[in-house]
């Protein structure tokens, strides 16, 4: 009886925390509602107002995903799930959709593309989910006229790179041989060696730079690197450092020479 009883509080714990948890969703809907009835700046809003304000919102959910501070994560999730809110609102008064037409859809396209979930595909490991997910895309039309359709023109550069490789990789267009991809890496070098030390075009060493940086997303992506986040990383060091220099001179940085900054970096790398 006690087990029976147990069971039967957890399954009434889980819920009570259900109906928390639309009851808090649809207070955010309301609160949007009214805010965009009677607020000068939220009516004033459009999806193009909004755009720009979405990206900065995401990015600083993912500066706060980076610090794993569980409060700040929570508190920018809030802004980016406003956001989406938000759109879902514009939407309505246009009467294009509305909240649940937007979640209905998401809903319908998460079993869609996962038959071995919702259906009789069976799938061996992730990379058959992908492959399958990409399939599912094509036969819907999403990806255009193209695999690489789906992958936005606003993304950053390097992820753009690193999701256009995925993309093509799960279509067979991948090295079977991680070493095949490092002599690419050591080829592309040696292009923009070579012209950079010549008197060329300057947008031909460009063009050269990017081959050699695509060569490295690609090697990093088959060292399961996110290169996006590995740069970030040195640049948060890089800042880390640069910023224990600014704080131990003793002197102006412009009347400090090299050495001397050089040896208060040394010291910043020994204090992490």
């Amino acid at each position: 009886m006690k087990s029976t009883t147990y069971k039967t509080s957890q399954s009434g714990a889980r819920s009570d925390r259900r109906a928390q948890k639309l009851e808090a969703f649809g207070r955010l809907i309301d609160i949007m509602d009214e805010l965009r009835e009677k607020c000068p700046w939220d009516r004033k809003q459009t999806f193009e107002s909004l755009s720009s304000l979405t990206v900065e919102e995401t990015y600083e959910l993912i500066d706060a995903i980076e610090t794993q501070e569980m409060d700040e994560i929570k508190e920018e999730l809030g802004d980016v799930m406003l956001h989406m809110v938000f759109y879902a609102k514009l939407g309505d008064e246009q009467e294009a959709f509305d909240v649940a037409d937007v979640l209905h859809a998401v809903s319908e396209k998460l079993i869609r593309r996962h038959p071995h979930i919702y259906g009789d595909t069976e799938v061996n490991g992730e990379e058959d989910v992908k492959r399958n997910w990409e399939k599912i895309k094509m036969a819907e039309g999403k990806e255009k006229k193209s695999v690489l359709g789906g992958v936005p023109n606003a993304l950053p550069s390097i992820i753009k790179a690193q999701r256009m490789q995925e993309k093509a990789a799960q279509v067979g267009f991948e090295w079977d041989d991680v070493a095949d991809v490092w002599a690419k890496v050591e080829e592309e070098l040696g292009e923009f060696k070579e012209v950079a030390q010549q008197e060329v075009d300057q947008e031909k060493i460009t063009e050269e730079f990017g081959d050699l940086i695509f060569s490295l997303v690609n090697y990093a992506r088959h060292l399961n690197i996110d290169s996006n986040r590995a740069l970030d990383l040195t640049n948060r060091k890089f800042k880390r450092r640069f910023e224990y220099i600014e704080a131990h001179a003793t002197k102006s940085l412009s009347d400090m020479t090299l050495e001397e900054m050089d040896a208060l970096w040394d010291k910043a790398k020994t204090t992490e």
